[in-house]
């Protein structure tokens, strides 16, 4: 969409015009059609590159109208802006106040997190800033809340900032709703959204406008500011071997610690908080010139991360090791270098994370892929080339949810009585919503009403009642009970963590009696998951916050500890924080490893390999996938290589193996990665056609996706993790309640005793229905595995060998991962050299 740009500073208000003169800065073209569109209250989305002014964009037109119509926005509500992360909506609003306050403006900017006093919230409700910046649950609670209506009647503009990430996610689903909500409290709202990674920009802005009868009822303005410099991205090539398997890059360390010396400030991007913990304090062993490294990651203490981020902002650190808790937005101009341990992913989570390097739009990003294994350095070398070719991959906008729907509708009753026609067309305008059903609408207001069919005799479950409103006739739902507003707004949002247990730092010295009496004064380092320290016994000693500390007792939800020398460590192991390969850099790696022209961009010892697995089995033609078997050690393997994500690989796993049990091929179990599933057991599998009549074909057919996956299903625990969410996100089950909180023992409990008298009783629930669709999407991906056993129906081939192949090593390296240390690794990677002549 063009528009007719103001080009200059002169169509702007003289004190704007003579700020930026000031600083002899110009308005960009896209800055300038961001104001045009605000002034004609277009709808908008906003994708440009990082450094690009995007935040500038989206307020300028709320601070021109304000100064406009100065005097008359006095305790009025006219901006919201909505930020992924708490720390970036802090930082808009500190880049925000300091023009305000160069140009004299009058306007008021404030935050609202779950860092913010209670006592400020409640005046926000009364006395509102004239731009508020907050995050999908704060706003959920706002509209909760009986002042909704007064507080939100003025708005004008909301502003969704990185609005990819935020729409793939069941916290866009909330959010979607959310601005549904708000268009009937502020008829003339204007949506904007700013993103900088976008592989459908139609489908993002159609998120933004309201929706009836499934279609959009607006048409959304999108504004693309192409080019930017190019960044200046290379891919580790270390004199050092690259590990065959393992995510640590601990062959990389000299080569990180020189860059880090080589640079002003340096950003090391890990893919998960286990990752960070090593790489921290594997870099302070060689930290030989003290440089200041710090740590950031999501589970540490929120006063260490703020911390953290102040010294960044002073640029007061040389390098900090994150993980995704830094992806998005924060403009830190000292991060001249940002380093990625480990393969990306996804070349639009690469993208976000290079931008946080040179965050100008005139100076190219420096970036460095360190790749943990040989498998990685195809996908880093995937990305890289992705990135240069402007390619992104960001996830499709996600269906609603309806365990969301649930959370939703008793947020709607806490704000006050409703109709149930108006309220469906409210939800179906939202995008997510769209294509939502009447009676499946009826179904989730039924299951908040009275907890559906199998749990309507239970009081506690009965959240919504039905009365007659006198004065209209209309019936009009309600709060069964006050009571219940107070539990939505303790238990509301959308993101389940594993249950957590708080790391509290003690000096103990001596009996329980004075551990007990430290343990309640100690600082708080973090939260680390329930079950890892359930797994702990008093003198284990785990690596955390960069420290090695001891277990010493458990005080209700709080692990005491003590600093310790132990020199070997366990690491916690977070749930849920591996990201799975994207379908679009899986697809490059497969045309990669199928073009040998293109291997001499790899480094030597990666070519080298490459060529060894051609001279001792098969690469696979692109649209191929290749089936290996071999014996090894009294056992029989078989390897295929799909590279199709770890997610989609472990399922097939399990249902290949449940496949070959009923035929009596006696598998005896698998491992998968994000490149290749590997199963052995006590039969031949080469003879499969032989003994059992099957072909590859037959083996990998696609009709495993419906009883073979129904039958799994009902035997899995992965399920019943997954309902377990889903009853907390719709509030069948309360995690929090006044003055206390359900352990992860309970939840789990609660869970897995509903869950079974629904599955017995109502198979038909809303919830298991809920819980079906989160599996195939999350856990299961379904619908990838499914194009997957569908590209290459027909194009199997199979090598069978004696021996390992070369792209057999690194998965074999995977079975048994955790006992399989020193001699036993040593002793696969020597055997397997020798046989392979490297």
């Amino acid at each position: 969409m063009h528009y007719a740009m103001p080009n200059s500073a002169a169509d702007l208000p003289p004190v704007f015009a003579n700020w930026l003169k000031a600083r002899r800065w110009r308005l960009r073209p896209h800055q300038a059609a961001m104001l045009s569109a605000g002034q004609l209250s277009l709808p908008t989305l906003l994708i440009a590159p990082t450094g690009a002014g995007k935040t500038l964009s989206g307020f300028l037109p709320t601070l021109v109208n304000l100064t406009d119509e100065q005097g008359a926005w006095q305790d009025r509500l006219h901006t919201l802006y909505i930020s992924p992360l708490k720390a970036l909506a802090v930082d808009i609003a500190r880049n925000l106040e300091d023009p305000i306050a160069e140009m004299g403006l009058s306007v008021s900017v404030e935050t609202r997190t779950g860092d913010t006093s209670a006592n400020k919230r409640q005046r926000q409700k009364r006395k509102p800033p004239n731009i508020l910046l907050t995050t999908p649950e704060q706003l959920a609670l706002l509209l909760a809340s009986r002042e909704a209506e007064t507080l939100f009647a003025s708005l004008k503009t909301i502003i969704f900032d990185e609005l990819h990430a935020l729409v793939t996610s069941k916290r866009g689903e909330l959010l979607s709703l959310g601005l549904a909500r708000l268009r009937k409290l502020a008829p003339n709202l204007r949506p904007v959204g700013l993103s900088a990674t976008v592989s459908n920009p139609l489908e993002l802005a159609h998120w933004l406008v309201p929706h009836a009868g499934g279609k959009a009822q607006q048409e959304p303005q999108i504004l693309r500011l192409e080019g930017g410099t190019t960044p200046d991205i290379s891919v580790l090539d270390s004199s050092e071997r690259i590990p065959w398997s393992g995510h640590s890059a601990r062959y990389a360390l000299p080569d990180l610690y020189d860059a880090i010396k080589d640079h002003k400030t340096s950003l090391l991007f890990v893919n998960t908080r286990s990752q960070a913990e090593h790489l921290f304090r594997a870099l302070w062993t060689i930290n030989d010139d003290t440089l200041a490294i710090a740590l950031h990651h999501g589970s540490l203490d929120a006063n260490q991360r703020r911390k953290v981020e102040a010294a960044m902002a002073k640029g007061s650190l040389r390098a900090v090791v994150c993980t995704s808790t830094l992806d998005l937005g924060i403009d830190w101009g000292d991060v001249d270098m940002v380093i990625h341990i480990g393969a990306p992913k996804g070349a639009s989570r690469l993208a976000q994370r290079i931008g946080r390097s040179n965050h100008r739009l005139d100076e190219p990003s420096k970036a460095l892929l360190v790749p943990s294994n040989c498998f990685e350095v195809l996908e880093c070398r995937a990305a890289l080339d992705a990135n240069y070719l402007g390619d992104q991959d960001t996830p499709a906008v996600r269906k609603g949810g309806l365990d969301v729907l649930a959370q939703h509708i008793l947020g709607r009753a806490c704000a006050g009585p409703f109709e149930a026609t108006a309220f469906f067309d409210e939800i179906t305008a939202a995008y997510p919503y769209r294509n939502l059903e009447w009676e499946m609408f009826e179904q989730a207001m039924d299951f908040v009403a009275t907890g559906g069919y199998a749990m309507r005799a239970y009081e506690q479950f009965a959240k919504l009642k039905r009365t007659k409103d006198n004065e209209s006739g209309k019936i009009l739902w309600r709060l069964s009970h006050p009571k219940r507003a107070q539990q939505y707004r303790l238990n509301i949002g959308t993101i389940v963590e594993e249950p957590m247990v708080k790391i509290r730092l003690t000096s103990w010295k001596g009996g329980s009696g004075e551990l007990r009496r430290l343990g309640r004064g100690g600082r708080v380092l973090g939260e680390v998951e329930e079950m890892f320290i359930e797994g702990l016994a008093p003198g284990d000693s785990f690596l955390f916050a960069g420290q090695v500390l001891r277990f010493e007792t458990l005080l209700e939800n709080t692990a005491l500890v003590t600093r310790t020398h132990h020199k070997e460590p366990k690491v916690p192991a977070y749930y849920g924080g591996k990201f799975p390969l994207s379908t679009y850099l899986a697809s490059r790696v497969r045309a990669m490893l199928a073009d040998p022209e293109s291997w001499s961009r790899l480094p030597v010892q990666v070519q080298n390999w490459l060529v060894a697995q051609q001279q001792r089995s098969l690469i696979p033609a692109a649209d191929q996938m290749l089936v290996e078997t071999f014996p090894r050690a009294g056992k029989f393997y078989l390897t295929l290589y799909a590279f199709e994500g770890r997610l989609a690989l472990q399922t097939l796993g399990m249902l290949l193996t449940r496949r070959l049990e009923r035929a009596g091929a006696q598998p005896l179990g698998f491992v998968a990665t994000d490149y290749a599933l590997m199963i052995w057991g006590l039969k031949d599998l080469a003879r499969l056609e032989l003994d059992l009549g099957w072909s590859f074909d037959h083996l990998f057919d696609e009709d495993m996706l419906g009883d073979d996956l129904d039958a799994w299903l009902a035997e899995s625990a992965m399920l019943k993790r997954s309902f377990r969410n889903c009853a907390l996100i719709s509030g069948m089950i309360e995690r929090r309640h006044p003055g206390k909180e359900k352990s992860g023992r309970q939840i789990t409990m609660s869970s897995d005793l509903i869950y079974n008298v629904l599955r017995e009783h109502e198979p038909d629930h809303l919830l298991l229905k809920a819980t079906w669709e989160d599996a195939s999407a999350g856990l299961l991906d379904i619908g990838r595995l499914s194009d997957m056993l569908a590209r290459t129906k027909g194009r199997i081939v199979h090598a069978a060998l004696e021996e390992p192949s070369p792209l057999a090593i690194p998965v074999l390296l995977e079975i048994g991962k955790e006992p399989i240390y020193g001699e036993a690794e040593d002793q696969i990677l020597l055997e397997a050299a020798q046989n392979l002549g490297l």
